[in-house]
């Protein structure tokens, strides 16, 4: 991939306590899906009130870690697009949905 354009985009973001997710979804400049554990965990996740990010920018995904997902080549996401959402430890952590064990 060689542009931002390029990158999958961040098309849907469940988590309502996170800075970076205003009313029409992510808007940080890109998001860091990081391997914790068995989760794929959106590391750019942070529990605050204030809102953050770019206003005119939907986030798009700048790095997995996750190397073991069907969708990573060489540490980029080659999805289409992914959705943040809950995963098993509940609300107040955010997960990539999108993530596909090989």
């Amino acid at each position: 991939m060689s542009s931002l354009m390029e990158l999958p985009q961040v098309v849907e973001c469940s988590i309502d306590g996170c800075g970076y997710n205003h009313e029409h979804g992510c808007h940080a400049g890109a998001v860091t899906i990081a391997a914790h554990g068995g989760e794929a965990e959106c590391a750019t996740f942070i529990p605050l009130t204030a809102k953050g990010g770019l206003e005119k920018v939907i986030a798009h995904v700048g790095a997995c870690q996750r190397g073991e997902c069907a969708h990573n080549e060489s540490l980029e996401c080659n999805a289409s697009s992914i959705r943040v959402g809950a995963g098993p430890l509940g609300a107040d952590h955010a997960d990539c949905l999108t993530y596909a064990p090989r």
